[in-house]
């Protein structure tokens, strides 16, 4: 199995890796405290987990998820990144991140803006549109009435076939956006966003979204 770097070790970032470590993935996992703040967790993760720092993280995963508080995307190094795929949690909350104009304005995506941070890197969005607790209870066998589902965008199909790939090892069907242009539809305050849906309904929310 391969290697995924985590930057962020919150609520998602932990969930995550504990996904992870229990289908057989290694996982790297840094936050902005340094390694050192992580033993517990990684303790708790076992053999196939280690801290590091954001920039070994980075280097270490064959694909990397990005994790932090949307304020902080311009700390994620962009040169160990570039020609990996980078899945992105992130959300915009104001009243933590500050005011950004781009996207009050309506110009642009969360996943849009670390896009053209990481321009080397394939961006999709992931798992930003589940509670942290449910990743690892909500999930069910395929073909499973009402399975869960959950959205992903990028501008690069291998990317979605990834997340596509690992949501399904997690339990959840599918439902591709599109371009990142998209992922607005399942940002915060939207009709599709953290709310338990099949794919018939997830479906129909992304189509009632409004900007």
């Amino acid at each position: 199995m391969p290697t995924v770097g985590i930057i962020g070790a919150g609520h998602i970032g932990s969930a995550v890796a504990r996904g992870l470590v229990a289908r057989g993935y290694d996982v790297v996992i840094a936050n902005s405290r340094g390694p050192e703040t992580l033993s517990g967790l990684v303790s708790e993760l076992g053999e196939n987990a280690r801290a590091a720092t954001t920039r070994d993280a980075a280097n270490a995963g064959e694909w990397v998820v990005v994790t932090v508080p949307l304020k902080a995307y311009r700390d994620i190094p962009a040169e160990p990144l570039a020609g990996k795929i980078v899945l992105d949690t992130n959300n915009y909350y104001w009243e933590r991140d500050g005011r950004i104009a781009e996207l009050d304005e309506k110009r642009a995506t969360t996943s849009g803006l670390l896009q053209e941070h990481l321009p080397g890197s394939k961006v999709a969005k992931a798992f930003n549109h589940i509670m942290a607790a449910q990743i690892n209870t909500d999930g069910a066998t395929p073909g499973t009435p009402g399975r869960r589902a959950l959205a992903t965008a990028s501008d690069f199909p291998e990317a979605s076939a990834l997340v596509t790939e690992l949501y399904d090892s997690f339990g959840f069907d599918t439902v591709d956006i599109g371009p990142l242009g998209e992922s607005w539809r399942v940002e915060r305050d939207q009709p599709a966003y953290v709310v338990r849906q099949d794919r018939d309904e997830l479906v129909a929310n992304l189509e009632r979204a409004a900007r």
